[in-house]
């Protein structure tokens, strides 16, 4: 057995859903997977429930590019080696044809633009079955740091980019993870239309730079779309023990909770209060993704 191809991402969480007003945004999270394109299969039990994996080899074919010399479709195998929880609404699906993609490219000495990989990412995860808008955003957020606001009905993925951001300074924010057990359904997406407006407040949070605000709102829209009681409590309990921001990602259930680095003694109380709701292995703490003042100015 022998690795052809090594392709890195990290996971994310949801600014704003985009099935609740046809634009979305996620934020880069410190959440790293690699992914090891192999020609024979290993050993270990490979975490791809969904074949995403699969879905990424079909759209690389279906879109003209070479697979390595020798090999058909069904000879690439893979290794996983994530910290992205699965089914959490963390962007596991997104980072891991993402890390797909590029294991691929260096398998075969492919170059794609960003946008070319967050489009294959995205066919991949509408053909795997696991995204109801493409989870273009969501590619972005795996693929790069910061965040960048999309236009899903955009006629393309270059066009579809509404504006972006840097993301909040790492080292000035803890963010925690509450990430509880996997959702049972996902939500239709005329479940969201009745909460249009709570969705709109959230995009106009993020049109005026309320990164951590539009966090908060987009994940009360969701608690109400998903009748959710609980992931709407973990979050109204983080704000009583010092949180600045609180809200659920994605469609559930993961909640996230943003706390001020310098308030230590906040994200021990609302770990304490987590340890009493889940498995400890299920409270993540983590840190933005974001571009720093060197990288802003190289884009």
């Amino acid at each position: 057995m022998a690795v052809i191809g090594t392709g890195e991402a990290h996971g994310a969480c949801s600014l704003l859903h985009a099935a609740g007003t046809g634009y979305g945004a996620s934020i880069a999270l410190d959440l790293p997977i690699i992914v090891k394109a192999l020609d024979k299969p290993s050993k270990r039990h490979l975490e791809d429930s969904n074949d995403v994996l699969k879905a990424v080899v079909d759209v690389w074919v279906s879109s003209g590019l070479s697979l390595p010399d020798g090999l058909e479709a069904s000879d690439i195998h893979w290794a996983v080696a994530s910290k992205i929880p699965q089914n959490r609404g963390l962007k596991s699906s997104a980072a891991l044809s993402i890390a797909g993609l590029k294991a691929l490219c260096e398998a075969t000495n492919t170059e794609l633009s960003d946008f070319e990989m967050v489009n294959l990412s995205s066919q991949a995860q509408i053909n795997a079955g696991v995204s109801i808008t493409g989870s273009i955003d969501d590619s972005w957020a795996c693929l790069t740091k910061g965040w960048k606001l999309i236009n899903a009905n955009a006629e393309d993925i270059e066009t579809g980019v509404v504006m972006s951001g840097p993301g909040p300074n790492p080292d000035d924010w803890v963010v925690i993870i509450a990430a509880r057990d996997e959702r049972k359904a996902r939500p239709e997406l005329e479940s969201f239309v009745p909460l249009f407006q709570e969705f709109e407040k959230a995009l106009m949070a993020l049109q005026q730079g309320e990164v951590l605000n539009c966090l908060t709102i987009n994940g009360r829209a969701v608690c109400s779309v998903t009748n959710d009681i609980q992931g709407r409590k973990i979050a109204n309990d983080a704000f009583i023990n010092g949180a600045r921001a609180s809200g659920v990602s994605g469609s559930g259930p993961a909640v996230i909770i943003i706390i001020p680095s310098l308030v230590s003694s906040s994200a021990k109380r609302i770990k304490s209060t987590l340890d009493r709701l889940m498995p400890s292995n299920q409270i993540i703490e983590t840190k933005f993704l974001s571009l720093d003042t060197d990288e802003l100015e190289i884009e």
